[in-house]
């Protein structure tokens, strides 16, 4: 491709998984969120909940004097604290809607654009379809809720893997597009999120996996993932690309982003924030991975 990357792309990163230590909301947020502010390679970045109000404060000032897009993943919120957003419970699932709502709250305090979070564990096919209808009441309530505290906010689903790692409802391309479209009926602010990391466990290409829902998507991650039981990186870990046993590096990000340039997401009309879901395996440094993700975005964008 001979335009510009940043014509087609706001290259994004996110935080609390190139900086593990911080998914709980804890951890040294503010420092390690300034070593991807200063880069100016990027022009977006995700996060997640901040638990020390004096932190919080100072990485809202600090995003606002950015000039970055800003994301806000709930994904930990529910990952971290088990809760599962379409359980048969109605009590439990209430507590994922709960969380998420507080999330809103958070996202809408640090001048996020949108808050993204994943499905609920998949079931037995016979309780499929009601496990589908809960978690398009749980959204919509979500919906509703964020219209009322900020009508700008993005609602995001993102979609994964689900008989290897996360095992989540969403899932196949066929099961988030009708999601989706349930929702969008009554809830223009509802969309998904596609993860060049997730589609090796979805036993999708890219066109399988983007094609059905192109009408719905409103957000993208790229990274790598590993098949192979016997690695220490074995699931939905997003090592770096490249890494021995690893799904995906140059050739499959090539593939992806033309896939995402023939169904017109990304339309040179306006850049689409895409962010890298990498995290550090043991004895790797954030700064290097972060290198390597650079590296790999331009060698693919320059293949095009």
């Amino acid at each position: 491709m001979q335009e510009p990357l940043q014509n087609y792309i706001d290259p994004g990163i996110i935080h609390f998984m190139i900086y593990p230590d911080t998914i709980e909301g804890t951890g040294n947020i503010y420092d390690t969120m300034k070593n991807i502010v200063v880069d100016d390679f990027f022009n977006a970045v995700e996060l997640t909940w901040i638990k020390d109000q004096e932190q919080k404060e100072k990485v809202k000032k600090m995003l606002h004097n950015s000039h970055m897009k800003v994301y806000y993943g709930a994904q930990p919120r529910l990952l971290t604290q088990n809760y599962d957003i379409n359980s048969l419970e109605d009590k439990e699932r209430m507590k994922a809607v709960e969380t998420i709502k507080e999330g809103v709250d958070e996202a809408v305090e640090l001048g996020a654009e949108a808050i993204a979070f994943l499905s609920g564990k998949d079931v037995k096919k016979a309780k499929r379809e009601k496990a589908v209808s809960l978690l398009v009441e749980s959204i919509e309530e979500i919906c509703q809720y964020a219209q009322k505290k900020d009508d700008s906010l993005g609602i995001v689903l993102e979609i994964f893997d689900y008989d290897i790692d996360k095992k989540a409802l969403v899932g196949p391309a066929e099961i988030a597009r009708e999601v989706a479209q349930r929702v969008r009926r009554n809830y223009n602010n509802f969309g998904l999120m596609a993860d060049l990391s997730h589609l090796p466990l979805l036993y999708e290409t890219p066109r399988e996996a983007l094609r059905p829902i192109k009408d719905y998507l409103v957000h993208v991650h790229i990274g790598n993932c590993i098949l192979d039981e016997t690695h220490p990186a074995y699931g939905d870990s997003h090592p770096r690309f490249g890494i021995e046993g690893g799904e995906n590096d140059i050739p499959e990000l090539v593939e992806f982003l033309e896939v995402l340039l023939d169904i017109g997401y990304l339309d040179g009309k306006e850049a689409k924030t895409v962010s890298f879901e990498v995290s550090p395996t043991e004895g790797e440094a954030p700064e290097v991975i972060i290198a390597n993700s650079k590296r790999v975005l331009k060698k693919a964008w320059a293949k095009l």
